[in-house]
C-alpha cells in the first residue's frame, strides 16, 4: 500500500523531466495524503502530453457516490486490468504520478516507526497510475472531478524489510510505454522496482497530514 508520499522538485524540473508545460499551480509537497489534490501526467486529446491537478483516490465514472471513502488510493497491479473499478482506466486512462519519494511505516501499533524511501538512481521518478473523471449527474453544469490512485507490487528486496507492499515505480525511459503501450505491454512494466532504493527513519511528524514542510523529511 503507499498511502503517503512526496515530491520536492520544483514545477520547471517536473515539466523538464516529463516534458510537459509548466504548470503554475505546482508546488513543492512534503506529504502528500489521499484526498489532496496532486500533479500527474497524462496523455491530452490532441496526443500530447500534459500535467493536472487530480484529486488522489480513484472514482469510476459509473459510481453513483461520491463520498471520500468510496474511493481507492491504490490499485493492485496483479489484479488491477480485470477488476470492474479500474479495467476501463486500465485500458485508456494510465497516468504517471510524479514523486520524489513515499513513506512507509513499521512496528506495533502506536509506536510505528515511519520510513522515506527514495530511488537513489532516480531523484524524481514516477508511479505508475490510472485516473477517471466524474460528473454528478444532477448537476449537470459542475465541473468534472478528476481523480487517480497509484498502482501497487509485491515490494522489492530492500523495501520488504518494512512492507509487503511498494508503489510502482517506472523504470527511466518507461514513462510512454506506460501511457501509450497497448494494455498487454503496459501490464510487463508492473514489477517492483529493479533499482536501488535508499531507506531512511524519519520524525514521526509525517503521521499527521497537516504537516507539509520540509522537516517532516527530518531524520528521527
Amino acid at each position: 500500500m503507499c498511502s503517503r508520499y512526496f515530491l520536492d522538485a520544483d514545477g520547471n524540473v517536473i515539466a523538464y523531466t516529463f516534458n510537459v508545460p509548466v504548470h503554475d499551480r505546482i508546488r513543492k509537497r512534503f506529504n502528500i495524503a489521499p484526498t489532496q489534490e496532486a500533479p500527474v501526467i497524462r496523455v491530452n486529446e490532441a496526443g500530447g502530453r500534459e500535467v493536472a491537478l487530480l484529486r488522489w483516490g480513484l472514482l469510476p465514472s459509473w459510481s453513483k457516490d461520491p463520498a471520500p471513502g468510496k474511493r481507492m488510493i491504490n490499485a493492485r497491479s496483479e489484479s488491477a486490468a480485470e477488476k470492474p473499478y479500474f479495467r476501463n482506466a486500465f485500458r485508456s486512462r494510465r497516468c504517471v504520478v510524479p514523486a520524489t519519494g513515499f513513506f512507509e511505516w513499521k512496528g506495533e501499533p502506536g509506536h510505528k516507526q515511519p520510513y522515506a524511501i527514495t530511488a537513489a538512481d532516480q531523484p524524481l521518478f514516477a508511479f505508475a497510475g490510472l485516473w477517471e473523471s466524474w460528473h454528478d449527474k444532477s448537476k449537470p453544469d459542475a465541473p468534472a472531478l478528476e481523480t487517480f490512485t497509484i498502482l501497487t507490487t509485491e515490494p522489492n528486496e530492500a523495501v520488504a524489510a518494512i512492507h509487503d507492499r511498494m508503489p510502482v515505480i517506472l523504470p527511466a525511459g518507461r514513462v510512454q510505454d506506460w501511457l501509450a503501450a497497448p494494455p498487454a505491454a503496459a501490464q510487463a512494466l508492473l514489477a517492483p522496482y529493479a533499482g536501488p532504493v535508499a531507506i531512511r527513519a524519519i520524525a514521526k511528524r509525517v503521521g499527521n497530514p497537516r504537516n507539509d514542510s520540509p522537516d517532516v523529511l527530518d531524520d528521527a
